[in-house]
């Protein structure tokens, strides 16, 4: 398995991802049940190291943060990836923002402006559901915007993140790739089982006919705004236990590289514990 994962995914420049097979486990060796059990093992690190993140936050003693971004295509799995990798650290400290029609409070701001409003706050990490990247995606596909406004976003986009990354945050962004086939099972499956009717949305089918559009805009996206501190990375999402396992592996690598220790206490522990021991002495008599 590998020891790199974010470079191994890391994509810059052109891509084709009707060359990349969808269910293919790149830096994974092993079969379903393998998969399984290195996500749990990856949950005692994962969890130690986001509490220490939020510890420092909580101290104000950093201003780390992270921000694991999913995009993908209707079935790609960004909700069962939530559910799976989230559901491994603490719930203090993860936010979960999900972004879908713009309000019309929204629309009357610049496309970036809902999305400054969710972003983490030091010692978090956030999850976005969808994000910005919806406004040069169905925004082009579905012409919602000018060709030149589309343009203009590519590098407000680049130019926000760096902006992110600089003031002290980490940014995991991950494609979750799925091709027609496999978006054609899972949506058979909500149709066949009672209990899935929920994820089910015949728009979603009209959104299918447009499959080699929004493929094009994805694969622009990326090559327009993978940059050195942001890059893209694709996760093959056509095995769910992959790309659970996958993911989780992005967002321990990137936790890892912050060298997280837990924050020093900014009051003297001998004494509050000579404090605590005279108080009880206190008590007893």
């Amino acid at each position: 398995m590998t020891t790199d994962l974010r470079a191994q995914l890391a994509t810059h420049g052109r891509i084709d991802l009707a060359a990349l097979d969808a269910r293919s486990t790149p830096g994974f060796d092993g079969a379903k049940a393998d998969g399984k059990a290195a996500l749990a093992a990856l949950g005692p690190e994962l969890a130690d190291l986001q509490e220490r993140l939020y510890a420092g936050g909580r101290a104000e003693a950093t201003e780390r943060r992270v921000l694991l971004l999913l995009q993908g295509m209707d079935t790609s799995g960004k909700g069962g990836t939530i559910g799976a990798v989230g559901g491994l650290v603490h719930p203090h400290g993860l936010v979960l923002s999900s972004f879908g029609k713009p309000t019309e409070t929204e629309l009357a701001h610049d496309f970036l402006w809902r999305i400054e409003q969710r972003m983490p706050e030091a010692g978090q990490v956030g999850v976005f559901d969808r994000s910005h990247y919806e406004d040069v995606l169905i925004g082009r596909v579905r012409a919602l915007a000018e060709p030149e406004e589309i343009e203009r976003r590519y590098g407000a986009i680049a130019a926000f993140e760096e902006q992110f990354v600089a003031s002290g945050g980490v940014l995991v962004k991950c494609l979750l790739h799925i091709d027609p086939d496999v978006q054609a099972e899972r949506l058979r499956a909500r149709l066949e089982d009672p209990t899935k009717y929920w994820k089910y949305n015949p728009a979603d089918l009209d959104e299918r006919e447009l499959w080699d559009e929004y493929r094009t805009a994805y694969e622009i996206a990326v090559e327009r705004t993978s940059t050195y501190v942001a890059p893209w990375h694709v996760v093959p999402a056509g095995r769910k236990w992959y790309r659970n396992w996958a993911v989780a592996t992005l967002l321990l690598e990137a936790l890892r590289s912050l060298d997280l220790e837990w924050p020093p206490a900014d009051f003297d522990p001998a004494a509050e514990l000579a404090r605590l021991d005279g108080e009880g002495s206190a008590t007893g008599s």
